[in-house]
């Protein structure tokens, strides 16, 4: 007789693969841990990478329950509100929510939990307290970032005037700092703060890529009341490592890791702006132009298009043909969906230029890579100062959000030349990736934090 594990979770991910990624980690991680796990799938996809990802998933993982959650279509006041696909695709997820209801009660095993999207509480909510279900939400950012979202409701009428917002035991973040739509009161991310935050009382708890190494006081803050009382339980479960599933096949074809395989240990800087940051033509041209000066090799990941289906042109023409010249000379640059983790991995990495995604923060930290910050939008400027504060990366405040000003070739390349020279910064991202390894190791905080899931989920089962 086959045994089918006790500990039934669902996983809702939300738009885009700065959600999804996470959550199919998540996903990994609980197999791993005997957990039998559903994934529903907000389809259709934003992206071909989510598609690509989703399939390499459930190939790896066939034991997994699928779900195809299938979207109402956008109406027209999200169109009016915004044209970023993404979203649009939270907006639809928030309003299809209803139809989740009969597929959660139809699930076998009953559920012992269901983790769902930062974006989704308050749609969610009402469905899983008819149902009973203990429910979590993967917040999808930092715990610093969690505070200022628990904190949101106690600054949003002075967040958008004042210089500073205070949280308690955690932070003080500059308006400067402040994701740019949170101070836009009528954009779809300001509702969705407004509205679900004063809801994370209603929770069962919260789950976190981050780890106590990297945001110890700030785990300590949340769960002792410091930031806002009675919040539920707050489980820094990460890092969440780097899945084999995650991989590319390359049938033969040339790769960034075979040019990185010929190239000393710790000599190249890597460069990318995450999944869904557009760089303007003029910046491009001009963070190439600083990669040729700064004189070190380097890998580039090129972006010009939010989303992967609509990029068009060829490397030639985003970047002009003599640039094109100088740049493979000196480096490799590429315009396509790479694996990440196996570039950042490689020894031949010693730094990264980077957005600051948090996925990308997490990425850097699991092996050892310093960072030269260089926040776009959202949250990646909390991200950045917590690494520069960390002594892990650099981060160049002045040169603001992407769009408010280009910033010079010759800026990029000293910045560069900065985070590479600098011994002590590669010596406290190395004590930052043992960090990151001892928290997944037997009596790591994130094990143990797993392991109190795993008991609370245990009793619910007993108790049905």
């Amino acid at each position: 007789m086959s045994l089918v594990p006790m500990t039934h979770v669902a996983l809702l991910p939300s738009s885009g693969m700065g959600h999804l990624t996470p959550f199919l980690r998540l996903a990994a991680l609980l197999l791993h841990n005997q957990c039998h796990v559903t994934l529903i799938t907000p389809q259709p996809t934003v992206t071909k990478s989510e598609e690509v990802l989703l399939s390499q998933f459930f190939s790896s993982f066939p034991q997994v329950n699928k779900i195809e959650f299938h979207l109402l279509p956008s109406n027209e006041n999200d169109a009016s509100a915004t044209t970023d696909a993404f979203y649009l695709q939270f907006a639809s997820i928030r309003r299809s929510s209803h139809l989740l209801s009969p597929l959660l009660a139809s699930l076998s095993p009953p559920l012992s939990a269901f983790i769902y999207d930062m974006t989704l509480i308050s749609p969610i909510l009402p469905i899983v307290e008819s149902l009973c279900v203990p429910h979590y939400i993967l917040f999808t950012s930092s715990a610093t970032m969690f505070s200022f979202f628990s904190y949101f409701p106690s600054v949003a009428a002075s967040a958008s005037s004042s210089d500073v917002v205070e949280i308690p035991e955690v932070a003080a973040i500059p308006r400067s700092s402040i994701p740019p739509l949170l101070l836009k009161p009528n954009s779809l991310f300001s509702k969705i703060f407004m509205e679900d935050s004063p809801k994370l009382k209603k929770l069962h708890g919260v789950l976190l890529n981050t780890f106590e190494g990297l945001e110890g006081n700030v785990l300590k803050a949340l769960n002792n009341g410091k930031v806002v009382k009675e919040l539920p339980p707050i489980y820094g479960v990460g890092p969440f490592a780097p899945c084999e599933f995650e991989k590319i096949e390359q049938n033969g074809v040339a790769t960034p890791l075979s040019w990185l395989d010929d190239q000393p240990d710790g000599s190249v800087v890597y460069v990318s702006f995450g999944s869904r940051t557009a760089i303007g033509k003029d910046q491009i041209r001009e963070i190439g132009e600083g990669l040729v000066r700064s004189g070190y090799k380097f890998l580039w990941v090129v972006k010009e298009k939010k989303v992967d289906r609509e990029e068009g042109e060829g490397l030639d023409e985003v970047l002009g043909f003599e640039l094109m010249k100088g740049i493979k000379e000196n480096g490799l640059v590429v315009k396509k969906w790479v694996d990440q983790s196996e570039i950042l991995s490689h020894k031949s990495v010693g730094g990264f230029v980077s957005h600051c995604g948090w996925n990308s923060v997490i990425e850097a930290a699991w092996f050892g890579v310093p960072i030269m910050g260089w926040p776009q939008i959202g949250d990646q400027k909390i991200n950045a100062e917590l690494i520069s504060k960390g002594g892990w990366g650099v981060w160049k405040k002045e040169w603001g959000w992407e769009g408010e000003c280009v910033v010079k070739g010759e800026e990029i390349g000293e910045a560069i030349k900065e985070m590479m020279n600098n011994e002590s910064i590669g010596i406290k991202a190395t004590q930052v990736k043992e960090a990151a390894r001892n928290a997944i190791s037997v009596g790591g905080g994130s094990m143990v934090a797993i392991q109190e899931l795993k008991e609370v989920w245990k009793k619910k089962v007993e108790n049905n």
